[in-house]
């Protein structure tokens, strides 16, 4: 393409109609040069051809095109037309290169509402939200266009009370907003959790009839589910004209977001049941579950389907698995779904860390970080916090504190409050309390709750009664309700046999009407998820577990288990201390598991909270006695007992 192209050519005698849907369809296909080269007639004859070309060099990001067409554009004196002014104006901007966007746009001779929105898109596309307001308060007029391009633009960078201002103020001006500002407006609402609001713009959407419009109805449900409100997302769905992949996805993300895990897999079965094939959107969705659930045998069987669709290739599918497999305690299948890997991404190295720390191993983490960092990957803000984690879950101080410290000067990551928290949890482990306390309260960003519950926990490890109590006030004082600050701070108190403390705690908790959290542990046998809460005898064979954990219990006894009573609560008889040890939830998921499955093979047994100091010990016992590996997945981290030997190397 160069200057002799400018010589206007004989007209070609076929008709025109024809001429110009073929030189569409070559630009569509990314023949830029064949396209000019064949059509100049058409180009010349009718200069709104060039917008096809420019539209062309943004699909093929060509720079150096988008140049020529620019000189040519001139010197044909095309330059005054609008329209082909505007898409040369959007060529730029979208190639990524706003100077010279904005350096043509200073120069147009004729500007219009058009010009003012493309450069609103390009700040928006770099980031640059504050230029892009200042661009949209300049203009002397505006249309809906105008209001979505800004609207979104904060939205998808999250200033989410920002943008739902500005459509307050577009809708008092008299703009009607098309299903674009509402899909804009909605996930501004998801993203603030607001379903007061959310519902005001829901009245909005059912009096402009857009209750059909497949987007705004898929972004109204996602809305209700993000603001908790699971029941009213999924009534939107279901009273959608024509159900869809995604429609489908964003019912099972909602249950799966909130917490309704067993749910999801449900409407996934559902899913495939009507007719429709899952797609990677669908798939880290369910596999998620299946990690919360730790259900193997149905992660194992959407591995398959996975496989079998072609989805193994995409980073998040992939990062999803590796998750799972590791939360499920097979860590040696996600070491192998990792090697296996297509692509060199941080996400998926990050996933394996990850994977490395919650089972405490915490040397294989750091030796697969320094691979990374060998292999030219910069790691990120998620890459450190895992790295963080799997130091702090190993009883590597050292390391973890090298790690914090190279954070700003060598990988270039500001420290977040999560980063905090990785180090306050090395210091309290460690027995430097005092030390974790100064670094809370004098770091950049405001302390959580869980910050401090973090220093709570390491009190108890240390028996700190003391600076348990202080340290509880400033978690209560942020949340008054949570009940596990409560529990910690009466069992630091109780190890310290200050029964007066533990009485004001579970006054306290009375008084403020907060309720300790049940202990529940979980097992998947046969593809069936059995639950195990004490004092629960739902179960159809509690009783049957109940007198096989009590002869179990003796066992261990005889080999030198003594249970330990001084994490009790309760200023009670020493028979009833005992009775509540031995009812924890998981020795019962654990009892239950060893009376329904062959000798020798593994249990793994999940649970929502802490494993306690004693059943830590008591497993350990079980372990030898029954000579089985025993996988508990806590709140936590992972323990994998065998031999009467802990991986955590009571650490835990």
């Amino acid at each position: 393409m160069g200057q002799s192209c400018l010589r206007p050519l004989r007209l070609n005698s076929r008709p025109f109609s024809t001429a110009s849907t073929e030189f569409s369809i070559l630009c569509s296909q990314g023949y830029i040069k064949e396209a000019f080269n064949k059509f100049t007639f058409l180009i010349w004859n009718n200069p709104s051809h060039f917008s096809c070309l420019l539209q062309a060099c943004i699909q093929k990001n060509t720079f150096s095109l988008t140049k020529q067409l620019h000189s040519l554009i001139i010197t044909s004196g095309c330059i005054r037309d609008k329209f082909v002014s505007n898409h040369l104006l959007n060529a730029y901007s979208k190639l990524g290169q706003l100077d010279i966007a904005l350096t043509l746009f200073d120069k147009l001779p004729k500007r219009n509402v058009m010009s003012f929105n493309i450069l609103i898109g390009g700040y928006v596309q770099i980031g640059d939200l504050d230029s892009a307001y200042k661009m949209f308060d300049e203009m002397g007029e505006r249309n809906l266009a105008s209001w979505n391009a800004i609207i979104t633009g904060f939205t998808q960078f999250e200033f989410n009370e920002r943008a739902l201002s500005l459509f307050t103020r577009m809708y008092g001006l008299g703009y009607l907003p098309d299903a674009f500002t509402l899909g804009a407006v909605l996930r501004g609402c998801a993203g603030l959790k607001d379903l007061n609001k959310g519902r005001e713009v829901h009245g909005c959407v059912l009096k402009l009839g857009l209750d059909g419009h497949l987007v705004v109805a898929s972004s109204l449900a996602h809305m209700y589910m993000r603001s908790g409100s699971l029941r009213e997302g999924e009534i939107v769905i279901m009273s959608m004209p024509a159900q869809t992949v995604a429609a489908w996805n964003t019912l099972i993300a909602g249950r799966a977001q909130n917490g309704c895990f067993e749910g999801a897999l449900e409407l996934y079965n559902l899913m495939k049941i009507v007719g429709f094939r899952p797609d990677k959107i669908t798939f880290v969705s369910v596999i998620s579950s299946c990690s919360e659930l730790a259900t193997i045998g149905q992660g194992q069987q959407i591995h398959s389907e996975v496989v079998k669709t072609g989805a193994i290739c995409v980073v998040a599918v992939v990062s999803s698995l590796i998750s799972m497999y590791s939360k499920c305690g097979c860590l040696d299948e996600a070491e192998k779904i990792f090697e296996e890997r297509e692509e060199a991404d941080i996400v998926l190295w990050s996933a394996m860390i990850s994977a490395y720390g919650f089972h405490g191993r915490g040397k294989n983490a750091v030796e697969l970080f320094h691979r990374m960092e060998q292999e030219g990957l910069a790691p990120n803000h998620v890459t450190l916090l895992s790295l963080l984690y799997a130091c702090s879950h190993s009883g590597m101080k050292d390391e973890g504190l090298e790690f914090f410290n190279l954070m700003v000067e060598k990988y270039n990551v500001e420290p977040q409050l999560v980063h905090y928290t990785c180090v306050v949890d090395l210091l309290g482990r460690a027995g430097r309390l005092q030390e974790a306390e100064d670094l809370i309260r004098s770091m950049h960003v405001k302390p959580d709750g869980v910050i401090w519950k973090t220093l709570l926990s390491a009190c108890k490890i240390h028996k700190n009664a003391d600076m348990a109590r202080s340290i509880a006030e400033e978690v209560l004082r942020i949340d008054p309700q949570d009940s596990a600050s409560y529990v910690l701070l009466a069992n630091v108190q109780a190890s310290a046999k200050r029964w007066k403390y533990v009485s004001e705690v579970r006054k306290s908790m009375k008084d403020r009407g907060v309720k300790k959290e049940p202990g529940i542990s979980w097992l998947e046998l046969k593809n069936q998820v059995h639950h195990f809460i004490m004092g629960d005898k739902s179960h159809p064979q509690s009783e049957e577990v109940d007198v096989y954990l009590k002869e179990l219990i003796a066992e261990l006894k005889l080999e030198g288990y003594v249970p330990d009573t001084g994490s009790v609560l309760h200023d009670m008889e020493l028979e009833e201390q005992e009775y509540n040890l031995v009812h924890h939830s998981e020795k019962l998921a654990i009892a239950f598991a060893l009376m329904n499955t062959p000798a020798g093979f593994p249990i793994r047994i999940m649970k929502n909270l802490r494993i306690c100091g004693d059943c830590h010990m008591a497993v350990k016992y079980i372990s030898k006695k029954k000579n089985r590996e025993i996988i508990v997945r806590d709140s936590s981290r992972f323990h994998h007992f065998k031999d009467g030997c802990c991986s955590c190397g009571d650490y835990w």
